[in-house]
């Protein structure tokens, strides 16, 4: 694809955002697998749910703009998960694994806050309102999902990966 005006930008963009939200629906099972501590398998399977849901509206965006859903496969993405799966893989203690998983975790969530409000602005920027309002919906649930990781870290995971 030549991109040659913002809407282009846009439209590569969301393919891209696509192709993240497959690959995390792909990569939660494996880190729910990977989980030990009960409230972080939880979060993680909430999260799964909201995923395949984004997924979904994603794909609903791309239809409605008549572009490919698999034009494009998020890179940063396929590097991220394949250092969560190398933590998983690495660590024996399973405080201190549940610990690296949301260590991996948040990187994920941070580059999808990242991305959803790149994607929120530029469809504003566009005059695209339902896509703005899909897309701010999206990037309040990485925001909530981030804030969950943030206590799970901060009120047992770490402690008893320190202890």
């Amino acid at each position: 694809m030549n991109v040659q005006t913002l809407k282009d930008l846009y439209m590569a963009e969301l393919q891209e955002a696509r192709s993240v939200e497959a690959q995390l629906s792909e990569a939660l099972p494996k880190m729910i697998a990977a989980a030990s501590a009960g409230e972080l398998k939880q979060a993680l399977e909430d999260h799964l749910g909201e995923t395949r849901s984004q997924l979904e509206r994603m794909e609903e965006i791309l239809h409605r703009h008549g572009a490919d859903a698999r034009a494009h496969s998020d890179q940063s993405m396929q590097t991220i998960i394949a250092e969560a799966d190398k933590w998983a893989g690495m660590v024996d203690d399973p405080a201190c694994r549940d610990a690296g998983l949301i260590a991996s975790a948040q990187r994920i969530e941070h580059y999808e806050i990242a991305v959803y409000g790149t994607l929120a602005t530029w469809a504003r920027q566009l005059d695209l309102e339902e896509d703005a309002a899909t897309l701010h919906a999206i990037l309040a649930q990485e925001k909530s999902a981030d804030d969950t990781l943030t206590g799970l870290a901060k009120g047992d995971v770490n402690p008893d990966a320190a202890a």
